[in-house]
Formats: structure tokens, C-alpha cells, sequence
């Protein structure tokens, strides 16, 4: 690829980055006038590739908000304490550094061979918290894409019984702060591929990413598999959770089958699903590429 080529691709990619987190911050009120949002920073490409693409869409934003990016050293061994502050001071934007030894926490409570996550992120959780309150911010922004979203959804639907994702946007445990998602229609190939081309300093978990079989990676690989075998699937999965209807559910809490009356009222919402003319015309089904089932009663 001749570098012309390679530069004409970067530029698309990033005009694809800024439009699709600028759409999902539009789309959820993410970010607000006057807002003071922590950037959580790790060291990862999907980090990295959040702070940067907040930092280009708050050079042409219609209003006016802050940004201080915040990382959290655990004190892994090993952990290159020099890169980040680096980094965020020669990008010149404000930053802060929060040294805590969470490391030691998680190797005393977690049996070796017994998966850290759990008690590592409620740990990073409430320091983070913490330094969100002492910065003044209001907002804090993680850097999950929607790769991320569907795993979390499979791993609630394979172990948890429940069909559950995560959210764009939610408030905080004490309701304190609002988390925000600003990568939320973002692919992590496109991720990858915007961290090689930035050169962003990659500092690897030790902690966590280490562990071999976890079930999200398990769950990564299955959903990347499919990604390559069926293109089309992730963004149908993907469009699946702004598309529910709960009358086709079973969810009790959600809607009220016990008081379901007949109305002699056409229902719009009625079984559809098992029309073929209305299946085959269904985006989310043409644009996976698999062939439509057609089904009659």
C-alpha cells in the first residue's frame, strides 16, 4: 500500500471514529455545557484511543467542557510508572496520577489460578470515585466499545441467566457521578488499527490480562470468530439491544402478561416475527448475510 493510500485510510478511519462517538455521545447526552469529565486512562489502546478522539471532538465542540485524564497506578510489578505521565505531559492537558497498591490486595484475597477481576475493578472502582470528588469531575469516562458491550451481554446470557449488557450511561453505585460510554458504536478493530497508527505507548495488565481461559476472552474470540466468518452479525447483535420489545420477552417485571387483555385492536406488536415478507425485509437480517427462515403458522 503505497503511503498515500495508507493516509487517505487513516483519514477515513478517523472521520469514523469521531462520527461514531460524537453520534453515541449525541445520542445519549453524554457529555453536556459546563461538564468536568474524568478520562480513565490504563495504558491500553482502548484508553489511549478514547482520550484522543474526546480530545479532537473538544476542539470542535458547540459547547464548552473539560477534560482531565486520570490514571491509576496499582503498582504491578513491572508497571512502567514514567510512560503515562509522559505521555499526558506532552500532550499538555491537565492529568493526574493516583498511586494505589491494589496489587497486593488482590494477591492476598485471590487464591492463585482464581480469576482477579472481580475484586480488582470494585477496588479501582471506589478509588476512582474517590479521585473523581477530589478533581471536581461530574462525568467519568471509560473506554468500553461495543465489542465490549456484546461480551458483556454473552457472559450474562451464558453465566448470569440474565439478558444484560452495558449500559452507554449509568450513575454510579452512590449516585454521585455519571459513567459514560463514549465508545459505545465503536468496533475494537478499529481500536487496534487507530492505536498502531497514533503509536500510543501500550503498557500491558499484568494483573489481569495475564490469566489464560477467562470467559470474556472466551466469549472475545467467539464473537471475533463470527465477525470474520459472518460479516454483518456483530452489528445485528449490536442493533438487537437498541431494538427490544419486551412483549416478546418473558419478563413479568417488564410487561404484564397476567392482565393481557384482547382489545380488538390491531397489535403492531403482535407475532410479526413469524411473517416471512416482514422477516426478509428486516435490516438487522439482511445486513448479517444469513438466510432468512421463513416460518408459518
Amino acid at each position: 500500500m503505497t503511503p498515500e493510500k495508507i493516509a487517505f485510510e487513516n483519514h477515513k478511519l478517523e472521520k469514523r471514529l469521531c462520527r461514531q462517538t460524537g453520534q453515541a455521545i449525541a445520542d445519549f447526552n453524554m457529555i453536556e455545557a459546563g461538564d468536568r469529565v474524568m478520562v480513565c486512562l490504563s495504558g491500553g489502546k482502548d484508553s489511549y484511543g478514547l482520550l484522543d478522539i474526546l480530545l479532537r471532538l473538544q476542539a470542535r465542540a458547540p459547547v464548552p467542557f473539560e477534560l482531565v485524564a486520570v490514571n491509576l497506578d496499582q503498582k504491578q510489578p513491572g508497571f512502567p510508572a514514567d510512560v503515562l505521565p509522559r505521555y499526558l505531559q506532552n500532550l499538555g492537558i491537565e492529568h493526574h496520577i493516583e498511586t494505589q497498591d491494589t496489587y497486593s490486595i488482590v494477591k492476598a484475597k485471590i487464591p492463585e489460578g482464581k480469576t482477579t477481576c472481580s475484586l480488582c475493578s470494585r477496588l479501582r472502582r471506589g478509588i476512582l470515585y474517590t479521585v473523581a470528588r477530589r478533581l471536581r469531575c461530574n462525568k467519568i469516562a471509560l473506554g468500553h466499545h461495543r465489542d465490549d458491550i456484546l461480551q458483556t451481554l454473552f457472559l450474562n446470557l451464558f453465566f448470569g441467566g440474565k439478558l444484560k449488557g452495558m449500559p452507554p450511561k449509568l450513575t454510579t453505585d452512590n449516585g454521585e457521578f455519571i459513567v459514560i460510554r463514549p465508545l459505545a458504536y465503536v468496533a475494537e478493530k478499529d481500536l487496534l488499527r487507530w492505536a498502531a497508527h497514533r503509536q500510543f505507548p501500550i503498557i500491558p495488565c499484568n494483573l489481569c490480562g495475564s490469566q489464560e481461559n477467562l470467559q470474556r476472552q472466551v466469549v472475545g474470540d467467539m464473537l471475533r470468530d463470527w465477525d470474520k466468518k459472518h460479516p454483518g452479525r456483530l452489528e445485528s447483535l449490536f442493533t438487537a439491544l437498541q431494538n427490544v420489545a419486551p412483549s416478546h420477552l418473558m419478563d413479568q417485571n417488564l410487561y404484564d402478561f397476567k392482565h393481557l387483555q384482547t382489545t380488538g385492536i390491531p397489535n403492531p406488536d403482535g407475532d410479526t416475527a413469524f411473517d416471512p415478507i416482514a422477516a426478509a425485509s428486516t435490516p438487522a437480517a439482511t445486513a448479517s448475510g444469513e438466510h432468512v427462515v421463513q416460518l408459518r403458522l
